[in-house]
């Protein structure tokens, strides 16, 4: 039998700090072309014809970082994975107001795509290029993440240790 996760609703357990709501989220991304590559899950936003942006949404009050982000990715994008280390923090502005937001990007390697999860019915996926995704995200900072994702994934060897699982 299987279960679908049912997303959270409602913003009551949701963090804050210094009045900008915090956010978090992940760049699902599967190893291609013998591991010389890589390609990146993106996801339709919930506004039709917004574009495509990384699943990402309220970091809550009673779970860790990794586990809001684990969540949220399951949520909107259907995958699950190992969570690397955290790409960075950004302070950005809501598109449809002056509200500002405190995220925060972590890269998931996926290891299972999910036929059913909570918003199957108003989201689309896509895996496509980093470079592809860069020209159709919509979300500045989301480039900003995925740049760093580019570099973790490109330096020598010592360094791609920062794609590893966060213990």
């Amino acid at each position: 039998m299987v279960v679908a996760l049912e997303a959270r609703n409602g913003r009551h357990l949701q963090r804050y700090y210094k009045g900008s709501r915090q956010v978090v989220g992940c760049i699902p991304y599967r190893v291609v072309d013998n591991g010389k590559d890589f390609e990146v899950l993106m996801i339709s936003s919930q506004r039709k014809g917004k574009g495509m942006l990384f699943p990402k949404g309220g970091w809550e009050k009673d779970e860790s970082i990794e586990d809001a982000a684990l969540r949220e990715t399951e949520e909107e994008a259907g995958v699950k994975g190992i969570i690397g280390k955290q790409l960075g923090k950004w302070i950005f502005k809501s598109n449809g107001n002056d509200v500002y937001h405190e995220g925060h990007m972590f890269p998931l390697c996926v290891e299972e795509l999910l036929d059913l999860w909570p918003e199957k019915d108003i989201r689309s996926r896509e895996w496509m290029s980093a470079s592809d995704a860069k020209k159709v995200c919509q979300q500045w900072w989301m480039k900003e993440a995925l740049d760093l994702l580019v570099d973790r994934f490109t330096a020598p060897q010592p360094q791609k240790l920062d794609l590893e699982v966060v213990l």
